[in-house]
Order: C-alpha cells, then structure tokens, then sequence
C-alpha cells in the first residue's frame, strides 16, 4: 500500500474559498480514482492561501483486472443496429457472445499501475475544478481552452511515497519541490513523501492544517486580550477568515483612541472586522474597550510593534471615517430624510420605497387597533429595555445640536377621546407603531447606512434614540427586520412586534399579488425568510391574526395594479405560508402530514389556533386510540369513495331496525359530534380528539358485525350515509386522509 500526495501552489487563495475547496479536491479525487476502481483508506485535504493539498493514503500499488460487459441489439436486430454497436466497441461480430438471443461485447481489462492513473486523474480534476471565480494566465489565456485556477498556478507536488507522478498542468509540471512561507523560508523545499510533508512545512513557519491556524489564532487572541485585562469578542467567521490569510498566525494585540468609542459598538466593530479582519474586546464591565487584536503572518523580531502601529492607524482612519458619517448623520433628524425615500425604487411594480413606508405604518396601525397586537401586557413591563446595553445613546453624544441635547423623549399624541385606560392604551400604542414604522426605513438613506448596509435599522434605533423619541419606537426601529434568520431573536415588545409583522406581511402581499412568487431554489426577494419570520413573531407572541382579514385590510390601500383575480393571490401566499410553516415545525418534530391534514380543511388561517390543532392532533395519532380511529376513518373514506357515494351526512334514521353495531355507531356519532363540534369552537382540541377516541370502538365493531353493501338498497344507502357520518366527524378536527400511516 501507498500514500499520495498532492499539492497545487498557487498565488493568494481568497480566504472565503479555501474550506469549499478542500471539500471538492477530495470530492472530484475520490471520483476519479473511483473511474478507474481505485480506493483508498483515507483522504485528507488541507488550506492555506498558497496551496492546496491532499494526502490519499493506503493505495494500491495497481488496479485490479476488471471484464466489462456491455449489452449490445439483438442479434436478429437490423444490419445498421450491429454495425452501430460494433464501431462502439472497436469489436468484430465474431467477437460477441450471444446470451438468449442478446448481443454483448465482453472486454477483459489489465491492471494498471496506480502512478499511471494519478497522472491522468489529478490534470482532470484541476480542469474539472469548481471554484467560484477562476482566471487564465500567460500565453496560453488567449484560448478559451486554456486551464483556469482560482490564480495563476506557481508549482506541483505529486509523490506516490518517494516517487514523483509525471503529468504537467498549463506549463507546470509536477516535482518534489515546493517553497515554505513567503518571508521566513521563501527558498525551495524538497518534499520526502506524504509521511513528512506537514512537519517539513511547519519547520519552515507554514501550518498546513487550517484547524490548527485556527486554534492557534483562537488562543493566541484570547490569552492577548486577557493579558490586558479585556475579554475576545469570539467571532467564528472571522476566525475562519483570519486562518484563510495567515500560513504562520501570530495574533497581536493594539489600542485605538479612546474617542472613537463614542461611535455606537456595532459601528467599531463592524468597521474593524469587515474592512481590517480584527477582533474587538471588551473592558470588565461588558462595554466595547479601545483595542483590536490583528493577526499578523509572521513572528517579527520586535514582537510586532511596528505592525500593531501599523494596523492602529489603518483602523484609526476607518473609525475616523465612522465618527464622520456618525455625528452627520444625527445632525439631520430622520423626519427630515424620510422625503429622500420617494427616489429610491423598492420594485418596479410596487412603487418606491417611500410607498411600502406608508403600506407598513397602515398595517402596523391596524395591527394594533384590530386587536391582534395589544398593549395589555405593558403595564407591567413599559419597554424599558434600551437601545444597546453595552452602549446607550444619549442625545448628548456625538455631536448633537445644543438645542437637543438633553431633550426629553418625545411623547406621541394621544388620539381625541381617547386618553386614559385600555382605550388610551391601545390609542399610545397604535400612535407609537404608526411612528415607528413612518421612520423605520429613513436610515437607508444616511451616510452610515451608506458605507455599511449591515447596520440598516440599528443605527435608526440610535438615531431615533437621539433625537427623543420613545424608547419603544427607538426599539421597533432597531429590531424591525428581525427575526432574519434561523437562531436570530424574536421582537417581543408590542411596537416592535407590530411594525416588523406589518413589513413582512406587506413584503409577501405585495409580491404575491404582483406574481412574483418564488419558484424553485430562487427566492430573489427573500420571501421564504419574511414568511418564517412572519410565523415566528406569530407563534411566539401568540398573536391571533386571520391572515385574510390582514389581506383584505391591506388591499384596501395597496394602490397596486393588481392582477384580476386578487384572491387567488392571497390563496397562493396563505399555501406559501403553510409550506413555510411546515419546514418550521419540522424542525420542532412536527410531521408535515398533520400540518396538510389541518390546512387541508380549508378557511383556517389563524396560525396559533392551527398549530393548536395539529399538535393536539399529534398527540393523538400517537395514541392506540388514534391509530385505530386512523385505520376505522380511512377504511370508511375508501368505501365511500369506491362507491362514489356523496350523499348527506346528517344524522337521519334508517327507515329499518338497524343492526345492534349500527345502532351503536349511531349512538356514539350522536353523542360524538356535538361535543367534538363544542370543543373545536372552544379551541380545546385535545377534547375534540377525545370525542373522536370514543368512535373507536364502536367503529371496529361496525365493520366486524355489518354489512355496508347490503343487497337492500335502502340498507345499502343508510349505511354508506352513516359511514359520511363518520368523515365529517372527524373532519371537524382534520383531513386524516391526508395524514400517513
């Protein structure tokens, strides 16, 4: 057995490319070796930003001797057929077997030795190779032919043990030679085999091993910070981004002026991981402190002075940049900007941002007047958390004009007539989400929103925050895009929660009734996001929302060309919902059938009441109960259904003496589906499937003891009646012909 290996020197990988990559470099090695019928034991890649490598281990030393049968036409098949299939093969006719009158081309293949395959496998997988952004170079660039690689490729590695594998790569050839790291050994290393590759590297200050980097970035930043009395802010991306720069890590700890850190903490931040790719730190108290750690990619003799000073100054320009866009930012209130929305296209067909602004603030006030987002629970709890923990604002800071600063927060009006109670509650919170949704969007167009798209909403909350409004409008403006994705926090404040569900209801109505629904993997307005995150806000804070009535509301003043038939938009966007719904609830171990058995009935679309159901629903179906009623219900529907019966289900008595298991059933259903129909209306479902388990027995016993296809076509038609009976008992509750097993 032998061990391979490989390495493709290159110019600087992009970072953001090298775990994708070392997945493919096994993946497309491992295929072609399997084209040839090699296999072996393991395969190992690794990364850094001038090479990537692979270590296959435990090959054999040659393929196996393979015979390969392909089947041919048969041999009573025309004279084109043969012919055809002979110039296929390469064969004579003398030389297939015919098997049952069948024509094959039997081939007998030799070994071949495994440096043989390795030379062909590893050019195709480079030509093969799928990175996200390849270029040609040289001479050669001119044909369209011409190899690719993500930069232009510098040297080749190929050793089965201590043997080279000859092949050669747009000019390159393959050899035992590479280079250590760029400024500590630049000079040329001779490679032994697979067995010393990692240790030989590493002796000339390349760490190979991404993981390792990694590691070593991880605990040299932590101990860094420690040193000065901070703590890391861990960041797993840029960790991973900090290995993809560095073949030899060495992370460095500096300090910023201390008067940037009137810049909210999300801004510093931010500005030093996107532009510089540093760690920031906090003091012992939680707040953001005035230093970066940097990771440098060399072990500089002065301990990496002159780099720290280096990277403060480039950060230093950053955070100056920041603290401009800041303080002139606050200077212009966000009432001021919202005018600059009307020039910014939201859609084409859906006008400009400035009219999605005034659909969000209806529906968010209609949210609150119609009862589905409710002040009731403020008393208690009046909103009082801040803007940012770690960084508070103030209208003090940064700039503000002498005429707000210290300016106590803005109180909203109180609507006429409505100034005090739950009325006058209801009347401040409508006011507030209004408010909040009216400047949610404004921050779009300040220079901070500009340079960092990211921080759209946050620094609106800290805008708004400084300019003295409310500090619950502050929070909806802050958190009105969440919850943005899986894991991300769910508004729970009222305002919060009325203005973010109305600008995710508005984003789905609007381009559903425009048709621009996604299709496939492509989602290109993010609807499935506003979707789960419509079902997050409704299912967290238990809000009981009829999606059509939300429908109808907002099309009142949609002002849009809709299509003709507008309800058929809504209907497509309430099945987008419970396809939506459906992926969540897997999640949380709901089966997807339950959630089709319910919104299979049809009209409803109350998603707390639905969800209800199918975990009530759930529960049952576990039970011996419900499995029983289960197999009763679908043995009863496929009767029906073969007969093709759709007669009334109401409860009527047979003009016969019914059968003692007939009359039982009858009396079980009479007794059943009030009590069933009862608890539906309460929303007690678990008591609605009660009531369904007491048909159990009664149905088991009728299919035992009965005769449905009675040669009485009276009995006949009573009987198929009585078993319709029995559907729409349980169609009360669900379709069960939608639920598997």
């Amino acid at each position: 057995m032998s061990d391979f290996l490989l390495e493709l020197r290159s110019e600087e990988i992009p970072a953001r490319m090298q775990e994708r990559a070392r997945e493919d470099l096994a993946k497309l090695f491992a295929a072609e070796l399997a084209k040839a019928g090699l296999k072996t034991a393991e395969i190992v890649t690794y990364a850094t930003p001038r090479r990537l490598a692979l270590i296959a281990r435990d090959l054999p030393l040659a393929t196996e001797a393979v015979r390969e049968e392909v089947k041919g036409p048969r041999a009573s098949a025309p004279p084109q057929a043969l012919e055809g299939f002979l110039r296929k093969t390469g064969l004579t006719r003398d030389d297939l077997v015919e098997r049952d009158g069948v024509l094959f081309a039997i081939t007998d293949k030799l070994g071949r030795a495994t440096a043989e395959v390795l030379a062909e496998a590893v050019p195709a997988v480079i030509r093969a190779f799928p990175w996200p952004k390849a270029m040609r170079w040289g001479a050669a660039s001119s044909s369209t032919e011409s190899p690719r690689w993500v930069r232009p490729l510098q040297g080749i590695v190929a050793l089965l043990d201590e043997d080279v594998v000859p092949f050669e790569v747009a000019g390159v050839a393959s050899g035992a030679a590479t280079v250590g790291h760029r400024f500590h050994h630049p000079g040329v290393i001779t490679i032994g085999s697979a067995q010393d590759y990692v240790e030989k590297l590493r002796a000339c200050h390349v760490v190979v091993d991404g993981a390792e980097r990694r590691a070593s970035i991880a605990v040299g930043a932590k101990l860094a910070a420690q040193g000065a009395g901070l703590s890391l802010v861990e960041d797993e991306g840029l960790l991973f981004e900090n290995a993809g720069l560095t073949e030899f890590p060495m992370p460095l700890l500096g300090r910023f002026d201390a008067s940037y850190l009137s810049v909210p903490p999300e801004v510093i931040q931010l500005t030093a991981r996107v532009n510089q790719k540093y760690f920031v730190c906090r003091d012992a108290d939680g707040n953001l402190a005035d230093a970066f750690v940097c990771t440098a990619n060399i072990d500089a003799e002065d301990g990496g002075d002159q780099i720290v000073e280096g990277n403060r100054k480039v950060l230093a320009a950053r955070l100056s940049d920041a603290k401009f866009f800041y303080e002139t930012d606050l200077k212009t209130p966000l009432d001021e900007l919202r005018p600059k929305l009307d020039k910014i296209v939201f859609h084409e067909k859906l006008g400009t941002v400035a009219d999605k602004v005034e659909r969000v603030a209806k529906l968010a006030r209609w949210l609150v007047e119609a009862g589905v987002v409710r002040a009731a629970d403020a008393a208690s709890s009046p909103f009082a958390t801040p803007v940012s923990t770690t960084h508070p604002v103030t209208p003090a800071k940064a700039g503000v004009s002498p005429e707000r600063a210290g300016q106590e927060p803005r109180e909203m009006p109180a609507s006429a007539g409505m100034t005090g109670g739950a009325d006058g509650a209801t009347a401040r919170l409508a006011d507030m989400a209004e408010r909040a949704a009216r400047l949610a969007k404004a921050d779009l167009v300040t220079g901070m929103v500009g340079e960092f798209p990211e921080l759209q909403g946050l620094m609106g909350g800290y805008y708004a925050a400084a300019q003295g409004e409310p500090v619950e409008v502050a929070e909806a403006i802050r958190d009105h895009y969440k919850p943005v994705g899986q894991g991300d926090d769910v508004p729970t404040t009222p305002v919060t929660v009325a203005v973010a569900l109305a600008d995710k209801l508005d984003t789905i109505f609007a381009f559903f009734a425009i048709n621009e629904k996604p299709t496939g993997s492509k989602d290109p307005f993010a609807l499935r996001r506003a979707a789960l995150g419509v079902i997050s806000l409704i299912t967290a804070n238990s809000l009981r929302l009829s999606l059509y009535k939300a429908w109808s509301f907002w099309r009142m003043f949609a002002r849009l060309s809709v299509p003709p038939s507008v309800d058929h938009a809504y209907t497509s966007s309430l099945d987008f919902f419970a396809d939506r719904l459906k992926v969540q609830q897997r999640e949380a171990g709901v089966r997807h059938d339950l959630v089709d058995a319910v919104f299979a009935l049809g009209g409803e679309d109350d998603l707390v009441r639905l969800l209800a159901r199918v975990q009530a629903l759930q529960g049952f179906v576990g039970t011996e109960d419900g499995a029983n009623l289960l197999a009763g219900y679908k043995r009863a529907a496929n009767i029906l259904k073969k007969e093709g019966f759709e007669g009334a289900a109401e409860a009527t008595a047979p003009g016969y003496a019914p059968e003692p298991a007939e009359a039982a059933l009858i009396a079980a259903l009479d007794a059943a589906e009030p009590r069933a129909a009862a608890a539906v209306e309460a929303e007690d479902f678990e008591g609605a499937m009660a009531a369904l388990a007491s048909l159990r027995a009664p149905i088991d016993a009728f299919f035992d003891q009965v005769t449905v296809n009675d040669a009485d076509p009276a009995k006949r038609t009573a009987r198929l009646a009585l078993l319709a009976r029995v559907r729409a008992a349980v169609h009360r509750v669900a379709d069960f012909s939608r639920i598997e097993g």
